[in-house]
């Protein structure tokens, strides 16, 4: 497919449904209603099902329901509305099921409820956080792989500048390699045979079959994700070889702070900047390594300080970490507010590299 220009909700709606996915529920809340409309627009011209559900409830279990049954199958709201959807985000991440959930965020403010989550058991969700629309065509048509090899949910971590802004993208279909047959799906075909599928976080099995029970199945998810935090953690940098000062952001803050960086570094200042592309797993090791022969470290983030945790359990001296960016937000209470922008951005560095010098003088 020819590089397109397109708004990022058509975009991720053709990327997703051009790696097969045939399913999916929401509920309208802003601003994740343009992906539901875009996705009602597009599914039934391909032969999958879109469901404007009554509640993000109903949404997110019409998807675990979807996915049971084998579809390549997705959800989404905004964090409001994912914090009703955590009980069965949870239940498919023990029962292993796989599915997408789109988060188009009013902000920053989710990264504990995407890394941390809020429903039972030892479970954790892969979370990728897109700088911009292309990058978040290629993560979405990503996590569909990685929750089929995983057998679990997995969520986008999105918002309105990723929903709303129009970049030239090829939503094609990328290879990302094979995944596991879906020999476990409750499609139908053994019905009646005394041999049928069961799907159930407890395991206990079926028609004389003990399973791993709850404990076997528990430890079975625990070491599944122990071995996704091992491989799959994703980071990029940006100036960061020889930095003094090097500036942590996530998601679409990123590329304001990468603009900022630029600019000083032409000014003769030592600075680079680091990225987690996924949220979880954290890319702790990558992040310690590039901060080794650092002075200082900030955190710029739309938020009152939630990436900051992982940055200080990563960094080996945490005394180098400093918070900046902070709570802000626009009068709608969609977007985030005056803090993000090249101008909010380099007042808090500039301040924070000459309150740096000045201590060390």
């Amino acid at each position: 497919m020819a590089t397109t220009l397109m708004q990022g909700a058509d975009a991720i709606t053709e990327a997703a449904i051009n790696v097969g996915c045939r399913f999916f529920s929401g509920y309208p809340m802003l601003p994740f209603t343009p992906l539901l409309e875009s996705m009602a627009k597009q599914m039934g011209k391909r032969g999958g099902v879109c469901m404007n559900a009554s509640s993000e409830i109903e949404a997110v279990n019409m998807a675990l329901g979807a996915a049971a049954g084998g579809a390549r199958a997705g959800t989404g709201s905004c964090g409001q509305g994912i914090a009703l959807m955590q009980e069965a985000i949870a239940e498919a991440a023990m029962n292993e099921v796989p599915f997408v959930v789109f988060n188009m965020a009013r902000g920053q403010q989710d990264y504990f409820q995407c890394t941390r989550g809020g429903g039972w058991g030892d479970y954790r969700t892969i979370t990728l956080a897109p700088k911009d629309v292309i990058e978040a065509v290629e993560h979405t048509q990503l996590l569909f792989h990685l929750a089929d090899t995983y057998r679990a949910p997995v969520i986008l971590y999105g918002d309105y500048l990723v929903a709303d802004t129009f970049m030239s993208v090829d939503p094609a279909a990328q290879d990302f390699g094979p995944v596991p047959d879906k020999d476990w799906a409750l499609d139908g075909t053994r019905g009646g045979t005394g041999a049928s599928r069961l799907i159930w976080s407890w395991d206990i099995g079926k028609s004389g079959r003990p399973g791993l029970q709850p404990d076997g199945q528990w430890k079975k998810v625990a070491d599944k994700f122990d071995a996704v935090a091992a491989t799959e953690a994703r980071h990029e940098t940006f100036m960061a070889d020889d930095a003094r000062y090097l500036v942590v952001s996530w998601g679409t803050t990123s590329p304001f702070v990468d603009y900022v960086v630029e600019e000083l570094r032409a000014d003769g200042v030592a600075i680079g900047a680091f990225r987690p592309i996924t949220l979880w797993p954290f890319p702790e090791d990558a992040l310690r390594a590039a901060t080794e022969d650092a002075e200082a470290v900030f955190t710029y983030e739309i938020n009152a300080g939630q990436m900051l945790d992982d940055v200080r359990l990563s960094v080996t001296d945490r005394h180098k970490v400093k918070a900046l960016g902070g709570v802000s937000v626009d009068y709608s209470g969609m977007r985030q507010g005056e803090l993000l922008s090249v101008g909010a951005i380099r007042s808090a560095l500039t301040a924070a590299i000459a309150a740096h010098e000045a201590a060390r003088s």
